[in-house]
């Protein structure tokens, strides 16, 4: 056996001559349905299967590190490094007994959906409490790390919060010294207008009663 000390669950897949494509080694599709059978194999030690809901794959991804050959016998280690609100992602990684080589790693992301509505779901208290005792026999402390997960994204949430709320202050005082200058300057514009408005009305007062009082001299 490998040493894939940090996996829970560990599956052997027996690679089959059909699994190679023409260039003579497994084909990269393969490793996807290896760590399919791995993931089930997990799922299967929670007993996560027939309780009114599914783990539906978000997203899945596969880094090949090395060729894999017939005859062999891969040692998938499979684990759960997050546990989500209503998923979890996990992690693997592929050992070739006959080479004594990594040959990939993997991620995916599972999320709960209702399996006859089809609806994203929440992860059951039961199954999360599952997980976190099974990655814990090989001490992988899932728990404590999401609380501390969740407690560091609380903390950041509200630095990024008291950023957002600064940003916004020193944006609105800006624009509300800018409003109060426009105003300012429209006052003075106006006041301006209306003293050369004034200025214009006395003139012609002015041009109207001198010439009558002449004309009483």
């Amino acid at each position: 056996m490998s040493s894939l000390k940090e996996f829970a669950v560990i599956y052997l897949q027996n690679v089959a001559w059909g699994d190679m494509d023409a260039v003579g080694h497994v084909n990269n599709v393969m490793y996807y349905r290896y760590i399919e059978s791995a993931r089930v194999e997990y799922l299967n030690k929670l007993d996560a299967f027939g309780q009114g809901l599914s783990a539906v794959i978000a997203s899945s991804s596969c880094r090949y590190l090395r060729p894999v050959f017939f005859p062999d016998v891969l040692e998938i280690g499979v684990q759960v490094v997050e546990v989500r609100n209503s998923g979890f992602r996990m992690a693997y990684t592929l050992f070739s007994t006959a080479q004594q080589e990594l040959v990939a790693t993997g991620e995916a992301i599972a999320v709960m959906v209702d399996a006859k509505t089809l609806e994203k779901a929440a992860l059951p208290a039961e199954l999360r409490q599952r997980i976190f005792a099974l990655e814990l026999t090989v001490g992988n402390d899932l728990l404590h790390q999401n609380e501390h997960e969740e407690r560091s994204g609380l903390t950041a949430g509200l630095t990024h919060a008291a950023r957002s709320l600064r940003q916004n202050l020193r944006e609105n005082i800006k624009e509300g010294i800018k409003e109060g200058r426009e105003t300012f300057k429209e006052g003075i514009k106006e006041g301006r207008e209306t003293l050369k408005e004034g200025r214009e009305l006395l003139k012609e007062n002015i041009e109207q009663i001198v010439p009558r009082l002449g004309k009483r001299d």
